[in-house]
């Protein structure tokens, strides 16, 4: 019990929490000690009756069983490993930026939820922060299962089509990849590459509530010291080297 006490304490912060809270609100609805009607996302529900707490649940909650214990438990690995990337390598010792982008892409998605009747909002959030990293890392060779080896660009699409063979849908998928296309492109393409201004900007009480663990200035738009690095050792060659990323299954 140290030893698994010991793994859950090295997990980052954000990442910690976000993942037991994957594992416990859907052991809570397992176990029958909330009702699982009152976790989805339900629009008249939240609407017209003011149940204002589905939104957070729906992006915790998934209904585990025979049928869909293995997609859950495939995802919780992919929340688990590319929020865990991403939070200790583009935006260490930036957890309010990190904060801040998955804020983003939650509102993101539970708008377009509402709009779409999308009761579950775990996948797409998921997919969401994984299809960053994987821009982020878009050059790096990534193998998947059976020895298939790509660039980390094509994995959110290769997860894509793999969730649709053991769920049966991509729709979520498919949103996830968009809404985290959204924060790329205001974040580092559109300020950076095309050199538009920067829309957004992290709220200044998430900095007060989480605190950068090391000197500078951060905020959406301003590429992490490791990218900008990057960018300045290509100065005139129109395109930015985006990091040097991990493969799959890497610790």
């Amino acid at each position: 019990m140290s030893d698994l006490g010991d793994w859950f304490r090295s997990i980052p912060l954000i990442t910690r929490y976000w993942f037991a809270g994957s594992i416990a609100v859907p052991l809570i609805g397992k176990l029958g000690l909330v009702s699982p009607v009152y976790l989805f996302l339900w629009p008249d529900a939240f609407i017209n009756r003011f149940q204002i707490w589905r939104p957070i649940t729906a992006t915790f909650f998934f209904p585990v069983g025979p049928g869909t214990g293995f997609l859950y438990l495939v995802n919780l690995y992919f929340l688990y490993q590319y929020s865990s990337r991403l939070e200790t390598g583009a935006f260490d010792g930036r957890p309010a930026d990190y904060m801040f982008m998955l804020l983003f892409n939650w509102i993101c998605i539970v708008i377009t939820g509402l709009a779409m009747d999308m009761q579950l909002l775990m996948i797409p959030l998921i997919m969401s922060v994984l299809y960053v990293w994987a821009q982020l890392n878009r050059d790096m060779i990534v193998s998947f299962w059976f020895g298939t080896r790509f660039k980390a660009c094509y994995l959110p699409w290769v997860i894509l089509g793999f969730n649709y063979i053991i769920g049966g849908s991509v729709i979520n998928e498919l949103i996830g990849n968009l809404v985290g296309h959204l924060y790329f492109f205001l974040m580092f393409k559109y300020p950076m590459d095309l050199g538009g201004r920067n829309f957004l900007s992290t709220p200044q009480f998430l900095y007060r509530w989480l605190p950068n663990r090391r000197g500078g200035v951060s905020g959406f738009g301003i590429p992490p010291a490791s990218m900008r690095r990057a960018a300045e050792d290509q100065q005139g060659g129109g395109r930015h080297n985006w990091g040097q990323g991990f493969r799959l299954g890497d610790q």
